[in-house]
């Protein structure tokens, strides 16, 4: 198979999907990660993601590229907010494209559990019933949830 297309984004603009040109794919699986509107319970305006970005830029080039060595993948892309995302808005784009679905549906699914394990992406609710962070300084319920795993 000829070398896969690889593409990885860290972006504080909204995620869109690229247009689709895979040609010879059999199967192309598009992913979008959605911020709910509920955190342990609570109603959420958003959340503020924070990345240490050449790390992370690093950790998702990684994880593209076995994922498209392990399940025989033409394309990967994986695109991620950073900043601030409001509930209902995409903050992760994945997609992936192979000759059959069951490897297509196999490696999303794994991207997404290696970027949760392994990628420096923080994220911290922005509780609607407490005073935003982003308009000063932060309470301690969000100081309690600050740094928790996507």
């Amino acid at each position: 198979m000829a070398n896969p297309l690889c593409e990885i984004v860290l972006t504080e603009a909204p995620l869109t999907a690229p247009e689709n040109d895979v040609l010879d794919a059999g199967a192309v699986i598009d992913f979008s990660g959605i911020v709910r509107r509920l955190e342990d319970g609570r109603q959420i305006d958003g959340i503020e993601y924070e990345a240490h970005r050449r790390m992370a830029e690093h950790q998702l080039r990684q994880i593209a590229g076995d994922a498209a060595a392990k399940f025989g993948l033409q394309l990967v892309l994986i695109h991620h907010r950073v900043g601030f995302v409001a509930a209902g808005e995409p903050s992760l784009f994945v997609r992936v494209a192979a000759l059959h679905r069951h490897e297509a549906f196999q490696a999303v699914e794994w991207i997404i559990d290696e970027l949760k394990k392994k990628v420096p992406i923080w994220k911290r609710p922005d509780f609607a019933d407490q005073p935003s962070s982003r308009s000063g300084g932060t309470t301690e319920s969000q100081e309690a949830t600050a740094g928790k795993p996507r």
